[in-house]
């Protein structure tokens, strides 16, 4: 997946209460539902992956300001 084709988080997390509310209609087939399953997996990961750079990235900021006080 391309970052173009990527959504970006709050984009991601919309989709996928989107998919939970469908899911818990209980009005959809069973095959529909299994897909919606699949995207909602694949949007977890996206949302996952992008709160776990978010950490990384704030961890860096806070070990170069902190490297810089002691300096």
């Amino acid at each position: 997946m391309t970052e173009k084709e990527r959504p970006s988080f709050e984009e991601a997390l919309e989709k996928l209460e989107t998919i939970v509310e469908k899911l818990n209609d209980g009005e959809i087939t069973l095959e529909k539902s299994v897909e919606l399953y699949e995207e909602g997996l694949r949007l977890s990961k996206i949302c996952s992956e992008t709160l776990e750079n978010a950490a990384l990235k704030i961890e860096q900021i806070d070990q170069y300001t902190n490297t810089d006080k002691e300096a």
